[in-house]
């Protein structure tokens, strides 16, 4: 139990903010070990402590400012999701080739986790913590499915590696023995083979200059947005602090610009004195603006979470809204129910999901747009490069969660979609950290949290196909299809034992020499 937990643990420390992508197969070998030859109903409770391990520190930015209970519930709950992967792993775990299928199976578990309920939480997937690490290549060819198999697969490779070498078995032969070993060499060669992988050129890339305007929030936590009016003051004013710069030489003249999610809280199609502010900041900069707003919806109730693009002496011409809105903060299921169990609960937005594939045109430049946590959704990506973008925006705002890593876990989400897709992304949050990130998942420049910033860089434009935007979800299905089949696979052959005459009882560890499946 204590290995368990203590491997979830690692994997949490492999995240960033920190650069210790190497813990995360650690992490999955030790839960390798502990899962070997146990029970479901055991793999599934040293699933859920290694859930609880890791994802416990890992969202603890939740509780900031709702306190213990939601964020705790949560991690439980979530957890119980690699609590079924754990059994389905420990299942698996003595036919042949047996880390290959027990990662399958991880992917099956992670893949129903980003779906269910409420429309699922993908935070957190294994893929995510690899922005660091030699095998982030591999998004380019499988997206973030295959990335996490081939992290899971390389722990558990290893600790099959390990007991192989440590208790070898009578009558194996050198070549089965070696087995493990060489497949943890061909996973870590994969993230460099993949690098080698082509790409599908449509049109030729050009450069074009975006800036990202972090403007920064007057207070912090659930009443950020009683300032409402401070934070688009804020991000008008660097804004023409950034056409002062143009002016005197100090900057580059940006061709389009983009502010952060929630940059206008204050409804700039109701509002005439926010629209008049937002004017003054495009026509002075001489550029488009992609301003986050909530915006009312004609119920009267229910609002949308969008980004408007404002050109200059126009207004607004375009207009995105989020796509897959957040339960529990910009609309509460359930709200009867739930409202029973917190007072934050009432907190909760009217927000609703609106259409499209989550792409604007800007000076002539396809951008696609994920909102926040959006990012973290396959399919919203994909759907934005499939669509035409040729660069990604992720306007963000993370002011709610104070100084927590969780604004860093999602820069690391931004960073594998950029090798994902090919794509330049440029990421801009109203309180930090904002950045900039080349196709191949590098960050160029960033800003401090809780300051006043801004970016301007020369933004390749990319209009390639990688084999990952071409494929979608196809790598997913197939590795989540295998874990299944490999899961039935052990339980028709357990059962089969328990009828066999003389059979092993079912679930017993075996004893030294006795590995048949070797």
């Amino acid at each position: 139990m204590l290995i368990a937990t203590g491997a979830g643990a690692l994997l949490y420390l492999s995240f960033p903010p920190r650069t210790l992508w190497w813990l995360a197969p650690v992490a999955f070998a030790l839960l390798g070990a502990v899962l070997r030859g146990v029970r479901a109903r055991a793999g599934f409770g040293y699933g859920w402590l290694f859930g609880a391990g890791f994802l416990v520190p890992l969202l603890s930015w939740i509780g900031s400012f709702v306190g213990p209970a939601p964020w705790l519930v949560l991690c439980a709950f979530e957890a119980l999701f690699l609590g079924l992967a754990g059994a389905g792993m420990a299942l698996v775990s003595r036919l042949p080739g047996a880390p290959f299928w027990a990662a399958a199976v991880w992917i099956g578990g992670e893949a129903l986790r980003s779906r269910i309920p409420f429309g699922g939480l993908p935070w957190g997937r294994a893929g995510f913590g690899q922005p660091d690490g030699p095998l982030l290549p591999v998004a380019s060819i499988g997206g973030v499915p295959l990335l996490s198999f081939v992290t899971v697969l390389a722990g558990l490779a290893l600790a099959e590696a390990i007991r192989r070498a440590l208790r070898p078995v009578p009558g194996m032969s050198r070549r089965m023995a070696a087995a493990p070993a060489l497949l943890v060499v061909l996973t870590l060669v994969a993230g460099p083979a993949a690098s080698m992988v082509p790409v599908a050129r449509t049109a030729p890339d050009r450069t074009v200059t975006i800036a990202a305007i972090q403007g920064n929030v007057p207070r912090l936590g659930l009443d950020f947005n009683a300032q409402r009016r401070a934070v688009l003051d804020n991000h008008v004013r660097v804004t023409l602090q950034l056409a002062r710069d143009v002016a005197a030489g100090r900057q580059p003249k940006p061709d389009l610009v983009i502010w952060p999610e929630n940059s206008s809280d204050i409804d700039p199609l109701r509002n005439a004195d926010a629209a008049v502010e937002i004017d003054q900041a495009a026509d002075t900069i001489g550029a488009p603006i992609l301003v986050g707003a909530v915006l009312l919806n004609p119920d009267g109730k229910t609002t949308t979470n969008s980004a408007l693009v404002w050109q200059p002496g126009i207004g607004p011409i375009e207009r995105d809204d989020k796509r897959r809105v957040q339960p529990f903060g910009e609309y509460l299921p359930w709200r009867p129910f739930f409202s029973l169990f917190s007072s934050y609960a009432a907190r909760a937005g009217y927000f609703v999901p609106g259409p499209g594939p989550g792409v604007v045109s800007m000076a002539g430049v396809q951008v696609g747009i994920a909102i926040c946590w959006e990012i973290a959704f396959d399919d919203l990506v994909s759907d934005s490069v499939r669509a035409g973008a040729t660069v990604l925006a992720v306007p963000s705002n993370n002011a709610t969660f104070g100084l927590t890593e969780m604004t860093y876990q999602q820069l690391a989400m931004s960073q594998v979609r950029a090798v994902e897709h090919d794509r330049s992304v440029i990421v801009a949050t109203t309180s930090g950290v904002s950045a900039t990130i080349t196709p191949d998942g590098t960050v160029t420049a960033s800003t401090r949290q809780f300051a006043p910033g801004t970016l301007v860089d020369r933004t390749v434009l990319h209009s390639t196909t990688t084999l990952a935007t071409r494929l979608r979800s196809v790598p997913e299905w197939v590795l989540t299809a295998l874990g299944v089949v490999a899961v039935a696979v052990a339980v028709l052959g357990t059962r089969r034992g328990r009828v066999r005459p003389g059979s092993r009882p079912a679930g017993r560890t075996a004893q030294a020499g006795e590995d048949e499946d070797d």
